[in-house]
């Protein structure tokens, strides 16, 4: 319990720092084995002649201080000073390339499968790991995995950044220019943006243990005025065109994503509409890549190609606009989601041995955070969620729908950028529970990242796995749509079917010592929670079928009945999905909602058809992903 409050006081004072800029912290001290990170800060900035605000300011905004065991970031960064090595990192392609999903989704169009890419090699750029080794004495692979040593590469590059400005002194507000270059931004509004979220951390401070258990403290710094007309002088290219959705305080460009007619009578790559005149928005879709930036934006503004809203640069927390949100892109393979969601790709990688920066999640937090509050999306888990919590649209695309942004997203720390911190707010014993591990030492032994079967790196995680008794040997449990064949699901980080994720909430089932059993699936799924430590006390709404019904069916989307349909629109099938929602089973509910169908079929807007007919449906978090109940058929209750 200590650990865990432990771990909220540091994620409520960093969400402070994003969102008032107040957040205060204790002096650094030395001593003890959990403070080694802490002398190495002040050792590296000593030598050579950093600041030990700016050196701490910048590599949280890199990695909140954390070593990562070597692995590389989202943009080929290692570290706590996110050292680029592009060489050690490898390329990617796209996740819309992955696997038979259609990203639409719309049994009206037809599948659409985009040809894939070649894999992209990681973008052309500085080897900053090169420069650093060069000015350190000490060689890239040391640099990667050796914190010390990579943060006395990065306070050498900082350094060396400084001498090139030609400004000297210690003050750290005339080290803007410097920080703003660390970024590796190429234009002035990303390197300005990383810029001032440095300096707005460095004035605030902070405080966090990393995930090597070493404590490291940045103090205070009231007052500071950063010389920001120091960033003129870096020679980047001017700002390309702002978008019009972005907040203030972040970098953000327009790229289109080109609406136009292709030969052979068809069309793409998103279907213009009217939103939220015509179709609320209430769901935001976070995706990531599986590929690089400079690969990704091409492919954004290819005509034949699918379709999102944003994509977030990781080095840096650049936010590129394709698709404006009254329209619908083809994202996330489920078409009634598409139609009433947003989606923000973020470069990066569900399982590759890759961590995301804070740089992205602090600019990805402030715009999700500004579209919840534009469309009047709830800032819950059953609204902002995963690609891989959109549901199946039938039983038979169940397999291929995709699992992205991965294990290794921290909904957690997200959620407190968020300012909606994920913590438990229900009575003890309620039957209804949020699932919440420490990200850090909640660590699955999944396998595949590298190659099927081959165990994952040991690495923090926001996944809970579960099983079908109380006990880590137990069978994991069996998802009829993923795995059809009735074999239980499996360890690979791919596979979702037995899992569940931070933020997401259930009804217990049935108790045993320090297990806890939830519905899922139709099933139950064991889980140990020590003391709390997994999941913690909720309240909300929980479903369960009306009396008198021995079962009910869960659909994949919620459309309306076929007498709604106009005579110009063929009405679409409401396909159960393959899962038993057995009377005496709950489930956690995510609202009510209508019954929709958006039909966008043709290139002219003029066209383009909302049905809504009389059902009305029940959003649930059925497993993993997200399902809908027919309200008709349950009986909607408080849990508290």
């Amino acid at each position: 319990m200590q650990s865990r409050l432990s771990r909220r006081t540091a994620a409520a004072i960093a969400a402070t720092t994003l969102l008032t800029g107040l957040a205060t912290a204790a002096p650094a001290h030395a001593a003890p084995a959990d403070q080694q990170r802490q002398r190495e800060f002040a050792a590296a900035a000593s030598e050579f002649g950093v600041p030990l605000g700016v050196l701490l300011g910048v590599s949280y905004l890199e990695s909140r201080w954390d070593s990562h065991h070597g692995t590389p970031s989202t943009a080929a960064g290692y570290g706590p000073m996110h050292l680029t090595d592009l060489r050690a990192a490898g390329g990617g392609r796209s996740h819309h390339d992955e696997g038979a999903e259609d990203p639409r989704g719309d049994d009206a169009r037809g599948p659409l499968h985009p040809n894939p890419p070649a894999p992209a090699a990681p973008p052309p750029g500085v080897q900053t790991i090169d420069d650093a080794a060069a000015l350190t004495h000490v060689d890239a692979a040391t640099l990667r995995t050796d914190p010390a040593a990579n943060i006395r590469g990065g306070a050498a590059l900082l350094a060396r950044y400084q001498r090139e400005l030609g400004v000297r002194g210690g003050n750290p507000a005339d080290w803007y220019g410097a920080v703003a270059r660390y970024s590796g931004a190429d234009g002035t509004a990303a390197a300005r943006a990383f810029a001032d979220e440095v300096f707005d951390t460095i004035t605030a401070g902070t405080s966090r243990t990393t995930d090597d258990g070493q404590r490291v403290d940045l103090a205070a710094t009231p007052g500071l005025t950063p010389a920001r007309a120091q960033l003129g002088t870096l020679g980047l290219r001017a700002d390309a065109p702002p978008a019009p959705e972005c907040p203030k305080r972040v970098a953000c460009e327009s790229v289109p994503a080109p609406y136009q007619e292709l030969p052979g009578g068809g069309y793409g790559n998103h279907d213009v509409a009217d939103r939220p005149n015509d179709q609320k928005i209430d769901h935001i879709v976070i995706h990531d890549t599986e590929g690089y930036w400079d690969s990704v934006l091409k492919l954004a503004q290819d005509p034949a190609y699918v379709s999102w809203h944003y994509t977030i640069r990781s080095a840096d927390g650049l936010i590129a606009q394709h698709v404006p949100a009254k329209d619908v892109a083809w994202h996330a393979g489920n078409w009634y989601l598409n139609a009433k969601s947003v989606g923000v790709e973020h470069e990066g990688f569900a399982a590759k041995g890759a961590w995301y920066t804070e740089a992205m999640y602090r600019a990805s937090a402030k715009l999700v955070g500004y579209l919840a509050r534009k469309y009047d999306v709830p800032l819950d888990r059953a609204h902002i969620i995963g690609h891989d919590n959109v549901p199946g649209t039938t039983p038979a695309t169940i397999k291929d729908m995709h699992w992205d942004p991965g294990p290794y997203w921290d909904w957690s720390h997200y959620f407190d950028l968020l300012g909606a911190p994920l913590d438990g707010v229900g009575r003890p014993g309620s039957p209804l529970v949020t699932i919440n591990p420490d990200f850090a030492t909640n660590q699955p032994a999944f396998t595949g990242c590298e190659g099927a079967g081959k165990p994952c790196p040991a690495r923090g995680s926001e996944a809970v796995v579960l099983h079908s008794e109380p006990s880590d040997t137990a069978p994991l449990l069996r998802d009829a749509g993923l795995h059809p064949d009735g074999s239980p699901s499996t360890m690979d980080v791919a596979d979702v079917g037995s899992r569940v994720a931070t933020g997401q909430r259930y009804v217990v089932a049935e108790t045993r010592g320090d297990w806890t059993a939830i519905w899922y699936l139709g099933q139950k799924g064991w889980f140990r929670n020590r003391h709390g430590d997994t999941a913690e006390p909720a309240f909300g709404f929980a479903v369960t079928p009306k009396p008198g019904l021995a079962s009910v069916p869960v659909y994949g989307r919620a459309y309306p009945e076929a007498s709604a349909y106009p005579s110009t629109v063929p009405p679409q099938d409401l396909v159960p999905l393959p899962y038993t929602f057995a009377a005496g089973q709950r489930y956690s509910s995510g609202g009510v909602v209508g019954s929709e169908y958006f039909s966008a079929t043709t290139f002219d807007p003029a066209q383009h058809v909302v049905v809504r007919g009389e059902l009305r449906y029940v959003q649930i978090q059925f497993g993993h992903r997200i399902a809908y109940v027919k309200a008709d058929d349950v009986r909607l209750s408080p849990v508290w």
